[in-house]
């Protein structure tokens, strides 16, 4: 697919019809294509929704040229502030990982979750637009952590065992910001020793937006979370921009302009 740069708005959902669209297109991806389970409302209404949503921010990635304004969002990210979730409902990810080492490290931070882009639209610039948009966001704002909770797809963990050893024997959190999974539903990510596991399989299991955050320095929790309401086996992804090299901030803030 052709991309002309003019023909997309990049931007923080402002009505609700813009926040709808954007669970629209997550009810595509999550549900129809991986499997999450919804409520019945929700699925009479084909979107994707928690009570977290009002709490978030949601960035969008809007086609232009489509026909129904209602299907415009193409791409989506929701973002929840440190501050907000200190004052309102916690950190989605609460309820999967143990999340008081960032919660009261007394740093700026964001939690982001529900990252998606429509299937027509992979494999163009769609991710990287979201992603200068995620870095306007957090540069503007002097986020110094970002997190959230990333997904491999299914629910069985041996499929990925190379891919979630991996990421414990070479990407685990320092010790200050090291969260750990909640014992129920939890699994262990280091069934390999590191000598037998293999990177190239771990590459190869791995998710292109976890292989992403690891370009830029990325850290793990400690532990996996077995998600069968989602149908994932989920991984907390820690970004600190404090431990970011030179190297991964230039690559982060390539092509960012506010």
């Amino acid at each position: 697919m052709q991309f002309d740069g003019r023909r997309f708005t990049l931007k923080l959902a402002e009505t609700k019809e813009e926040i709808l669209a954007s669970q629209r297109l997550r009810y595509r991806v999550f549900v129809k294509e991986m499997g999450a389970r919804v409520d019945g409302e929700s699925e009479r209404m084909g979107i994707e929704r928690d009570s977290f949503d009002p709490f978030f921010d949601h960035l969008i990635l809007l086609d232009n040229a489509h026909e129904d304004p209602g299907e415009a969002v193409i791409g989506t990210y929701r973002l929840l502030r440190g501050e907000v979730a200190a004052e309102g409902p916690g950190f989605y990810g609460s309820s999967e990982f143990d999340l008081e080492r960032i919660a009261k490290a007394g740093r700026r931070s964001v939690e982001l979750g529900r990252s998606c882009v429509d299937a027509r639209y992979r494999g163009g610039p769609a991710m990287l637009l979201l992603w200068n948009g995620l870095a306007d966001y957090v540069l503007s704002r002097d986020i110094e952590i970002m997190f959230g909770v990333a997904s491999f797809p299914g629910v069985d963990p041996d499929p990925i065992e190379h891919a979630l050893s991996y990421l414990y024997h070479n990407h685990l959190a320092p010790s200050d910001i090291r969260v750990r999974v909640h014992e129920d539903c939890a699994t262990p990510m280091n069934t390999r020793p590191l000598e037998t596991t293999n990177r190239s399989a771990a590459l190869a299991q791995m998710p292109a937006l976890i292989k992403g955050y690891l370009r830029l320095g990325g850290f793990v929790g400690e532990g996996a979370y077995i998600d069968h309401g989602f149908n994932t086996v989920d991984v907390c992804l820690i970004l600190d921009t404090a431990r970011m090299s030179a190297k991964h901030k230039a690559h982060y803030v390539r092509g960012y302009t506010r």
